[in-house]
């Protein structure tokens, strides 16, 4: 591991750590520790499962404040760590920057921190999967950690030797992370999400771009060839640059003859049959080529990644495969939050009977490609959620019309089962906080109540 004395020096100054999410309690950890004088500033009330937790920071001498941000807590903060779910346009945030007060991720500030390269992973979907693919294949000769959205925060880690952190980085992350600088900068591809938040959809493409070129590029930058507009701006980013899908130049990861191929310096490897990678759906080949340059970068043996990828098992909720009944497989991929992660496990499945089980919130994003692609895949679609109206409307509108509503999750799977098709797949198009906490939630409960009608 690399060591060096950190860039920020918060030594005896006054943080603020804005939330109480597990990357607020975790910088507020390790600030605390490093001898910052930390106060910690959440909204919301009090819960009762909230005791534990602050019992615990309050007896470490972290001053914490529920239920409001006030001006006297807030006041003569040297800077503030945020919590990826507090947008720019807050009240909160107009505050800081009326009182001149410096706002960083949790993320930057670990970068601050630690000599540890980081290999960030951003993009619109695919991250968690490339994220995890990534840290188990550097795993095979390093020791790699997987954190940020996936895994533990990296503040978690400062502590620990290990070699690499793979960092899966939102774009809620990265709007408060100007002087973050991975080694490896990875885009795994780029579609409308997050509007809301980000106010637009340039600021939030400018919001991942920015660890791409200008003083945070980083030495090597990996982006999807198929995404168009990646592939334009992989012509500005800084580094060396890597495309992955598609034999372009002389850095690149694609597929030919049924199997991923390497090309570094126009020198070509074959590494991996297709028929071999446990993962199935072209989203998920592009999450294996973009995890074969990483690797390819760091020097592992192309054995070495073979057998990585082999071994890999897919992240819960992913387009997961987890049980099966007779001919029905079934499959979770309640992480799908928007029709375009939808898109790609829907267009995972050809030539059989599949069962679709979507929505949930609606994003209000277009439906057009989403509705053509059930047309082309599916044969049923079980409608659940406040999107339901929404989704029925566009669906038959766009000729599709062997849709079933149903009240509950637990409705929309007995009516799944009782089709008795190839595959049952959850893949929401949408948001969960209509019926549940978030999308692992859902996940588990779609999980747990296939397997207690099946079993």
């Amino acid at each position: 591991m690399k060591s060096i004395c950190p860039s920020l020096k918060l030594f005896d100054k006054k943080v603020l750590v804005l939330g109480l999410s597990k990357s607020g309690i975790s910088a507020a950890k390790y600030l605390n520790k490093t001898g910052a004088d930390v106060y910690l500033t959440e909204f919301r009330e009090e819960k009762p499962e909230d005791a534990e937790i602050l019992k615990e920071l309050r007896a470490s001498g972290i001053k914490i404040e529920m239920g409001g941000h006030s001006d006297d807590f807030i006041k003569d903060a040297y800077i503030a760590v945020t919590s990826p779910g507090i947008p720019p346009n807050s009240p909160l945030m107009q505050k800081l920057k009326d009182l001149k007060i410096k706002v960083i991720s949790e993320i930057e500030l670990a970068y601050s921190q630690t000599g540890v390269p980081f290999i960030a992973i951003t993009g619109t979907n695919g991250k968690t999967t490339t994220t995890a693919l990534i840290a188990h294949i550097l795993s095979s000769e390093y020791k790699a950690e997987p954190c940020g959205n996936y895994g533990v925060p990296p503040c978690d880690l400062l502590d620990k030797d290990i070699d690499f952190m793979v960092c899966e980085c939102s774009s809620f992350q990265l709007e408060y992370s100007n002087s973050f600088q991975p080694q490896i900068s990875v885009f795994t591809n780029f579609t409308p999400d997050h509007i809301n938040w980000h106010g637009n959809l340039e600021n939030y493409f400018k919001a991942k771009a920015k660890i791409f070129k200008g003083p945070q590029a980083p030495q090597f930058s990996v982006l999807n060839a198929k995404d168009e507009r990646l592939f334009e701006f992989s012509k500005e980013c800084g580094g060396t640059v890597f495309l992955f899908d598609g034999d372009i130049g002389e850095n690149c990861s694609y597929i030919k003859e049924e199997a991923i191929y390497f090309k570094r310096n126009g020198k070509e490897e074959k590494i991996i049959d297709l028929s071999a990678c446990p993962l199935i759906g072209n989203h998920n080949y592009q999450n294996v080529m973009c995890a074969v340059i990483v690797a390819k970068i760091e020097g592992i043996s192309n054995e070495d990644i073979k057998s990585s990828i082999m071994s890999f098992k897919i992240p819960e909720h992913r387009l997961e495969k987890f049980a099966q009944s007779g001919k029905t497989v079934f499959y979770n991929d309640s992480k799908a939050t928007n029709p375009e992660a939808s898109l790609v496990a829907i267009n995972s499945f050809n030539n059989c009977d599949v069962v679709l089980i979507a929505g949930g919130r609606d994003k209000n994003t277009d439906l057009k490609e989403f509705c053509d692609a059930i047309k082309k895949h599916i044969k049923t679609v079980v409608l659940i959620g406040e999107a339901a109206d929404r989704f029925d409307e566009n669906l038959r509108k766009e000729g599709f019309n062997n849709i079933i509503r149903e009240n509950s999750m637990e409705d929309a799977v007995d009516k799944s089962i009782e089709l008795n098709s190839d595959v049952v797949l959850l893949s929401p198009a949408c948001a969960s906080f209509d019926m549940f906490s978030g999308y692992e939630e859902r996940g588990r409960v779609f999980k747990e109540y296939v397997l207690s009608k099946i079993n």
